[in-house]
């Protein structure tokens, strides 16, 4: 048999991390106290451009650490980037990052076999490539930078598909990125919750025109209740909840995996769950508080039925989705109690908005009636065949207006599909179609044989956020795909599902190997 006490990471080396990035999260908001001056904000800066260069400089000799630190930079540096008065050099370091672990992962596979991944929906996404790179030069597009920046939001972090299917060789190292995504998510749970208690300025300056509304918003009931909406780490509190959808699914199948394989590493990974429910309880998202009781039904359900039909191994799933139930319980019971004008004011707005009983439910409005009429709108746009060009009506076109000196679009639609004509046209939704649904299929073959297994949790809940993703979250809006967080997980992500069945296959054969020698 093997010896999992040597395959799986010690938890406590997990847990002093993330008490780590708490540390640095305090130093830096002493240290934020005394940022007043542009001396100071310069000092600051040039201490972020060593940070990075360091972190370059490991990922050459080392691209899977690279990967991680990559990951940590790309969910704190809007935290710098708040600091730095939304200073755009800092918004292009994870760029240049994951251009360098490109470079360490290629030539890596140039002096070593490197497992590599051949996508069953290469022609479907290189469909909607070619089509996006063509759309890149339309002649409605007032900048050929619109077009960059698009194909960028689209496809520039497409390639760590490949990197996440071979950075998983071992059920260890699934285990490890596991276990540093739930201390990541704990920590940035925390800080949206401390916003949401001690007041919206908490790690988060007032620093530009651009972000003070978006790291700043107030939403108030229909009852009169004032609801701040914590940003976290974040600059706009839109990302925040974007992330702690992610965060909610891949925690749900973490606590899965480990009650089907270990004990170890639950003393991190239940308490990190409950502060990601609690985040969301707080963050006054109607989206993502209906998103994440949707997700706790769905995958409490699925992972029942993809259970092993080995003895027991059902109940097993059974205490891990009770377990995590009373976690998350607790959580928002203790909150309530300590706090309960915090939470009151957010169950209030929940219950006002999103009740269809509620005189001032928003709930059909906001899940039909508006995103159809913005779909409407698009089409009644005099370019819906053709589109005006790619970036056209994406995120980040004021700076590309501003930094580039070009005309803005001044184009966009609330809703994703209305987004995809705008830019590409009708013929980009209907081949968006196509790749998104060829990629799910094969998602979904991928998760089917993985079903029985230890496995399943895990790939469940990748699933399930691409599904998320790529479906209803686009359905209202392109602003998740293009968010640089959500998307850079998808890719790397979808790498680790198709590399699952894999590893669920050696270590059957690991185990074949030992049975035959006794």
């Amino acid at each position: 048999m093997i010896d999992l006490r040597r395959e799986i990471p010690e938890s406590g080396k997990t847990l002093t991390v993330l008490l780590g990035l708490a540390a640095v999260l305090v130093v830096v908001w002493l240290v934020s106290q005394s940022i007043v001056s542009k001396a100071a904000q310069e000092v600051a800066l040039l201490g972020a451009a060593l940070a990075a260069l360091a972190v370059a400089g490991k990922t050459l000799s080392d691209w899977r650490t690279g990967v991680y630190l990559f990951l940590t930079w790309l969910l704190f540096e809007d935290l710098i980037r708040k600091y730095m008065g939304n200073n755009m050099t800092i918004y292009f370091g994870k760029d240049a990052l994951i251009a360098i672990t490109y470079v360490s992962f290629l030539m890596d596979s140039s002096r070593r076999e490197i497992d590599r991944f051949r996508p069953p929906f290469k022609y479907a996404l290189g469909l909607f490539f070619l089509l996006g790179l063509a759309q890149g030069f339309n002649p409605g597009s007032p900048s050929v930078w619109y077009g960059v920046l698009g194909l960028k939001l689209y496809f520039y972090y497409a390639p760590l598909m490949f990197v996440g299917y071979a950075l998983v060789r071992t059920e260890r190292d699934l285990q490890k990125f596991l276990f540093v995504d739930a201390g990541l998510a704990a920590v940035i749970s925390l800080v949206g919750i401390l916003q949401a208690i001690i007041g919206q300025d908490f790690l988060n300056p007032r620093s530009g025109a651009d972000i003070n509304e978006l790291a700043h918003n107030v939403r108030v009931t229909p009852s009169g209740l004032a609801v701040p909406r914590p940003p976290s780490v974040f600059v706009s509190e839109g990302r925040s909840f974007d992330y702690l959808t992610l965060a909610l699914a891949l925690g749900l199948g973490t606590v899965g995996y480990l009650l089907l394989r270990t004990k170890r590493g639950r003393k991190l990974v239940f308490p990190a769950v409950a502060l990601v429910a609690v985040a969301i309880v707080m963050s006054g998202s109607r989206g993502g508080f209906v998103y994440a009781v949707v997700s706790a039904l769905v995958l409490s359900a699925a992972m029942l039925w993809g259970a092993p039909a080995k003895a027991g191994e059902g109940y097993r799933l059974v205490k891990a989705i009770r377990r995590t139930f009373i976690f998350v319980a607790l959580g928002v019971s203790l909150a309530v109690v300590l706090f309960p004008s915090v939470i009151g004011a957010r169950l209030a707005f929940y219950r006002e908005t999103i009740s269809p009983y509620s005189p001032d439910s928003e709930t059909a409005d906001r899940a039909w009636n508006y995103p159809v009429g913005q779909l409407q709108a698009a089409l009644a746009d005099p370019d819906w065949l053709i589109g005006h060009g790619i970036g056209t009506a994406s995120l980040g076109g004021q700076y590309v207006s501003r930094i580039m000196e070009v005309p803005a679009t001044r184009l966009g639609v609330e809703s994703g599909y209305g987004a995809l004509i705008i830019e590409l046209g009708i013929l980009g939704l209907v081949v968006w179609l196509v790749w998104t649904s060829s990629m799910m299929l094969a998602a979904c073959k991928a998760l089917l044989k993985l079903k029985g297994t230890w496995a399943f949790p895990v790939g469940l809940s990748i699933v399930w956020f691409a599904f998320y993703l790529l479906f209803p979250r686009t359905y209202g809006g392109m602003q998740g795909y293009q968010d640089f967080v959500l998307n850079a997980y998808l890719w790397l992500l979808i790498g680790m599902l198709f590399r699952l069945p894999a590893l669920v296959a050696q270590e059957a054969s690991q185990q074949s190997i030992v049975e035959s020698r006794e």
